[in-house]
């Protein structure tokens, strides 16, 4: 099919779906498909007579709120490219994502205003900052609007090749880099999505993931393609998981998309048996590795769904895929593959110079295809360094470390930048809290390793309990050393109510790397 730019997918079903809902934010209202469009083309005015032109970037620093789904669609259509920012960042790093790839304007929420502003002046960088004022069912864009003059103008000419977004993702150097992600790129993944999982106009979406996450992409267009509701929940929302539940059935919603620690969440503090979301047709799960203990859980909450486990890093979004089957054998204690590539992508695994690896080998997954992100934001040696041409061909280099069965299918083994060398043995992070979660106390397992030039290179586990059994320290060790090599077993271990996580719920390295170092 051709590419067609992610506002126009959804400008064509508000001509086909107009007087059904659109975007449902609990608590707060609910939007149809005409007024979808017509509060969009609002906001398309405006920017246009701001001087936005195509190619330009809009910033959006919102909660997720009706509000923010408008100003991001308003903001494609005038021809821009949205760049959104997480709301409860720092102030440093909004501005620094700002300053970074010069965004024309940016709509932030009022609260957050003046922190931002005051950043930018210390980066020489001054766009306009629209403040909204308490978003929330899009009566604060909807205000704005009525006191911000606006042109006479329509939508930006198609162009596929234009950036849809930019998202901005933690870089190893401590500087966020923007993945640039152009609307035929985007375009591959949705119509994927289209054809795999055949959405229709009776469908009600989850979109849990903030919009800084490449997750909403799915929720946002594949939903708004084909007709269906998107029901918006809010970060503090995704924090009580009872709320939470009683949400998914009072909407009943039929796709749920999230991390597999919210849904393992869900599953341990939803009190899932007390509401009923058997309108739930389909759920999804991406992001990072689910144990299996965490799987069986919510399978055994929600029965009647089909589970697929979706992988992909932001800059090819979701590339591979593995439907989980109805029945998770109680033998069985690792976690599924990664699946098969979807047939919009070709892969490879590959040793270091990018030549592949024979089947059963262990390798670097190479991925090329439509939906490779175009590049890091002014990142050119970045940019580079992510991409190996092989036979003449750009393969783009996930970064993850996999195996290839005989049957195609592959099986993940941890992450490349996550292998560290201790007494001269490589040793694969991932592997060590594979290990720990097979442990019967042992809910949730996250691993860093901490060098310093006295004690060389240490490994320490951070563990959350099942119940209130924790084991010994002295039973801990002699676990790790039944299921690992002894190099690799922890050097320290840490209990912890949670393990922490990033605003995307995916694992926070970064954090308990700071508490490991003091």
């Amino acid at each position: 099919m051709t590419a067609t730019p992610l506002h126009r997918l959804v400008l064509d079903a508000a001509a086909r779906f107009g007087e059904r809902t659109a975007l449902v934010e609990p608590g707060q209202g609910r939007v149809s498909y005409a007024e979808l469009d017509a509060a969009t083309a609002r906001v398309r005015d405006r920017l246009v007579a701001h001087g936005v032109r195509p190619g330009d970037r809009v910033a959006l620093c919102l909660p997720k709120t009706i509000d923010a789904v408008v100003v991001l669609l308003g903001i494609m259509r005038s021809g821009a490219a949205y760049v959104p920012i997480d709301v409860g960042s720092p102030a440093w790093r909004a501005a620094f994502v700002m300053a970074d790839c010069s965004v024309r304007c940016a709509f932030v929420d009022a609260a957050v205003h003046d922190a931002i502003a005051a950043e930018l002046v210390t980066r020489s960088s001054a766009p306009a900052l629209f403040a909204l004022e308490a978003p929330g069912g899009g009566g604060a864009i909807a205000a704005w609007c009525d006191a911000t003059d606006a042109a006479v103008t329509e939508d930006a000419p198609d162009d596929t090749e234009r950036l849809a977004y930019l998202l901005y993702t933690s870089g190893s150097t401590g500087t966020p880099k923007g993945v640039m992600i152009t609307h035929r790129a985007a375009f591959a993944f949705v119509d994927w999505c289209s054809r795999q999982f055949a959405p229709s106009e009776a469908d009600r979406f989850s979109s849990h993931a903030p919009f800084h996450f490449d997750l909403s992409v799915f929720d946002l267009y594949v939903a708004l393609r084909h007709g269906a509701s998107v029901t918006l929940l809010g970060e503090e929302l995704g924090k009580e998981p009872q709320r939470l539940a009683s949400v998914i059935a009072d909407e009943r919603l039929t796709v749920w998309y999230s991390t597999p620690s919210i849904l393992a969440m869900l599953a341990r503090h939803g009190r899932l048996e007390r509401v009923d979301c058997s309108a739930l047709r389909l759920v999804l799960f991406a992001g990072e590795v689910f144990p299996i203990a965490g799987l069986r859980s919510i399978m055994a909450a929600w029965p009647t769904p089909a589970y697929h486990n979706l992988y992909g890093p932001t800059e090819t979004n979701v590339c591979t895929a593995f439907p989980i089957p109805a029945v998770v054998p109680e033998s069985r204690t690792d976690p599924y593959p990664i699946g098969w590539a979807c047939d919009h992508y070709e892969a490879r695994v590959a040793d270091e110079a990018g030549r592949a690896v024979p089947a059963g080998t262990m390798g670097e997954l190479l991925m090329r295809g439509p939906g490779v992100m175009e590049g890091y934001w002014h990142l050119p040696e970045r940019t580079a360094a992510a991409f190996v041409e092989v036979e003449g061909a750009r393969w783009y280099r996930t970064g993850d470390l996999v195996v290839e069965e005989a049957n195609g299918c592959f099986t993940f083994h941890g992450r490349a930048d996550r292998m560290v060398k201790r007494r001269g043995y490589r040793i694969e992070l991932g592997e060590v809290e594979a290990a720990m979660l097979r442990h019967p106390s042992v809910r949730d397992a996250a691993v860093v390793a901490h060098t310093d030039a006295d004690a060389g290179t240490r490994i320490v586990a951070f563990l959350t309990p099942r119940a209130d059994d924790r084991p010994s320290l002295l039973v801990l060790k002699q676990f790790a050393i039944e299921v690992l090599p002894r190099y690799m077993a922890p050097d320290a271990y840490t209990w912890l109510e949670q393990i922490p996580l990033t605003s995307t719920d995916k694992t926070d390295y970064q954090a308990l790397r700071q508490r490991v170092a003091g």
